[in-house]
């Protein structure tokens, strides 16, 4: 099948799931709406989807060769939305500012695709419709249900805008394509006291500041500089009257860094001088973990088939941008770590004012011509690669 031409046949449809799931925006693991939307459309497709975990997958192919999963993830972000579309999410609370709402549309039309060239796959593809990318726990959850059991490698593409056209995929074969995440949220716990009498008390604010500041420290004199490592203290919050020293201080963070060992010395550390600092002030300090993902590696030999599968892929204008690397966090490394994959960034930009917003922002804005790119471009790479490998000793082309 000409991929491509026929999601170009099938652009409305797939614009109108994206246009769908944006005004229907839902955020975390809990998604009834999208749930129920994705199975109809897959049912509608002829296949048996199911619920795995909080998320959705289905299969489709032969019973013998291998494995392919394609993920997509579905969830939006807690926020409002300023774009000015007439299809955003009307609840002022929920908006798809990251563009997953395009990555679910464009796997179902995938599907769609595959289910109609069913008969000329040589191996199997599972679908994964995943909750919960942006919380870090939807992976993880849909591993934890068995996603993966029977998997032999794994794709999936992420739609990034700005000020740039249509026609870009950006790949990375070589290194750490995106940052790992660690998030956590320290209990400080001291003792509190009237502020008249400073003495009575064990100032967890005070144990808070030593804290943020030997935490910085970290980043300057432990961290490798040849690495990439990012430590950020967004919430620090404590007492509710100026004129109270209170029991408990809370600060919250992230660690990013594109290094195993980096990122494996810094959360231990993390820990260790949280403690000590609060120890020497007398008081004490509880470290929870709230998001642990890996940096984001993708599969040399694999990123580097499906880099000339898009390749082949008949798009005027399709241009390659290899190495790409970003700071930002993605959960498809759960995955990554688990079975060979690989990760596209397709450009959905503007070259206009429309691209001024980056994502994450209320008024971000996504351009809709990248729907057939990114339908042809999963579907495509799942049928050449399970064409090229579908032995498991297959012997993998060399570059």
């Amino acid at each position: 099948m000409d991929y491509y031409k026929r999601a170009l046949e099938l652009r409305e449809e797939t614009i109108s799931h994206r246009r769908w799931l944006h005004s229907h925006a839902e955020v975390g693991l809990q998604m009834p709406k999208a749930q129920q939307y994705v199975m109809e459309q897959l049912k509608n497709c002829g296949l048996s989807p199911r619920p795995c975990g909080h998320g959705v997958t289905a299969e489709l192919g032969m019973e013998e060769g291998r494995t392919l999963l394609l993920r997509a993830d579905m969830d939006a972000l807690p926020m409002p939305e300023e774009s000015g579309e007439s299809f955003a999410c009307p609840t002022g609370t929920e908006a798809h500012a990251c563009g997953h709402d395009f990555h679910a549309a464009m796997l179902l039309t995938a599907a769609k695709m595959l289910k109609e060239d069913e008969a000329a796959l040589r191996g199997r593809v599972r679908l994964m419709f995943q909750p919960a990318e942006e919380t870090f726990e939807g992976a993880r959850d849909m591993v934890s249900n068995g996603i993966l059991d029977g998997v032999d490698a794994a794709l999936a593409c992420h739609v990034a805008p700005g000020r740039m056209p249509v026609g870009l995929f950006m790949y990375n074969s070589g290194g750490t394509m995106m940052f790992s995440v660690d998030g956590f949220r320290i209990t400080v716990r001291g003792k509190g006291a009237h502020g008249a009498y400073p003495q009575d008390s064990v100032d967890p604010i005070n144990i808070g500041v030593h804290i943020y500041l030997a935490l910085e420290s970290l980043i300057a004199r432990e961290a490798d500089p040849g690495k990439a490592c990012v430590l950020t203290i967004g919430n620090f919050s404590a007492g509710s009257a100026p004129n109270i020293i209170p029991d408990t201080a809370i600060l919250q963070g992230t660690l990013r860094t594109n290094d195993r060992d980096s990122r494996e010395k810094l959360v231990r550390r993390i820990r260790e001088v949280s403690q000590k600092t609060a120890e020497v002030y007398g008081g004490a300090a509880e470290i929870m973990t709230l998001s642990e993902v890996p940096p984001l590696i993708c599969d040399p030999g694999m990123t580097e088939q499906a880099v000339r599968y898009v390749k082949e892929l008949p798009i005027s204008g399709l241009t390659p941008v290899p190495d790409m690397s970003a700071s930002a966090s993605e959960d498809f490394a759960v995955i990554a770590e688990r079975v060979p994959s690989t990760f596209l960034y397709l450009s959905a930009g503007y070259l206009d004012e429309r691209g001024d917003a980056p994502a994450h922002n209320p008024r971000v804005r996504f351009n809709e011509e990248v729907c057939p790119i990114g339908s042809a471009c999963l579907a495509h790479c799942a049928s050449r690669w399970l064409e090229e490998n579908q032995y498991e000793s297959a012997v993998l082309p060399q570059h």
